[in-house]
């Protein structure tokens, strides 16, 4: 058997098809994977209400680096091994630098929060592939800038959905003075988390809890919101829909998300 013990997997463009879905065929090599004492964990942007819809295709997947590595959670038991969140200061701040853009803002903690009219318009912020999960998991509020202010707090991420590439330069190159991490995630949305928040630092700390040495790791992604992971784990794996960063810095690549990828890394490499 592979000296390897954990798998991290991203979940949009790797372990999600083109349709958001997991395949059986990928469903029923994480649970082989599982039962032969392999810890298969989700590497992922989403927050969990954005997770769970899935966990009863894979129901022994138990730890999750979420909102790109803001928490590394215990979905059994329920709570957060890790957590490195914004201030409410830096919160503020891109708040108000957000609205001299046209963008959609989107609060990350436990829950996923954005604003009613945004939704509506996801297909203007290039996020239309998204607009029907988010309906039905994100909380959705009429003004999110008003609903900080009522209700302030830590938040694990801030994305910004941009009409434009351009849009979401021009923000990226401005926020550079808060200190935080940034990552250009989709074709034209920006990600923001707190200094030294990436997917990982997650890993890292996961593999401290478990104690797993992070050369038995693999992780397997597919856009730039992965490099960091996979330059971390012992074997990095790109998807062959992956961006050019991302193959560039991949040991291996394997089929894309449409045609199983997932299952030829578990096979070849975790088994």
């Amino acid at each position: 058997m592979s000296h390897y013990q954990l798998i991290a997997f991203d979940m949009d463009g790797t372990l999600l098809n083109s349709h958001k879905q997991i395949s059986k065929q990928t469903a029923d090599a994480i649970m082989q994977a599982t039962k032969r004492g392999k810890h298969v964990v989700l590497s992922t942007g989403r927050c969990l209400p954005e997770l769970e819809e899935y966990f009863d295709q894979i129901p022994t997947v138990r730890y999750m680096i979420c909102v790109s590595g803001g928490y590394v959670y215990d979905r059994k038991e329920k709570k957060k091994i890790y957590s490195n969140e914004f201030s409410q200061e830096v919160v503020e701040q891109l708040l108000n630098i957000s609205k001299s853009y046209d963008c959609m803002v989107h609060l990350l903690t436990l829950e996923s929060i954005v604003q009613r009219k945004d939704v509506e318009a996801m297909p203007h912020f290039h996020m239309a592939v998204y607009q029907p999960m988010y309906k039905r998991v994100t909380t959705m509020v009429d003004n999110i800038h008003d609903y900080y202010h009522d209700h302030p707090g830590l938040v694990a991420k801030m994305n910004f959905y941009h009409a434009s590439s351009t849009s979401r330069d021009a923000m990226k190159d401005e926020v550079k003075e808060l200190l935080i991490e940034t990552v250009n995630a989709e074709d034209t949305s920006l990600e923001c988390s707190a200094l030294n928040v990436t997917k990982g630092t997650g890993l890292i700390k996961l593999c401290e809890y478990l104690n797993i040495d992070i050369k038995d790791t693999i992780a397997v992604g597919d856009a730039d919101n992965d490099l960091n992971v996979l330059k971390t784990a012992g074997l990095s794996v790109a998807m062959d829909n992956a961006n050019d960063n991302v193959k560039a810095v991949a040991d291996v690549i394997v089929k894309d998300n449409d045609h199983n990828g997932c299952v030829e890394v578990i096979e070849k490499y975790l088994l």
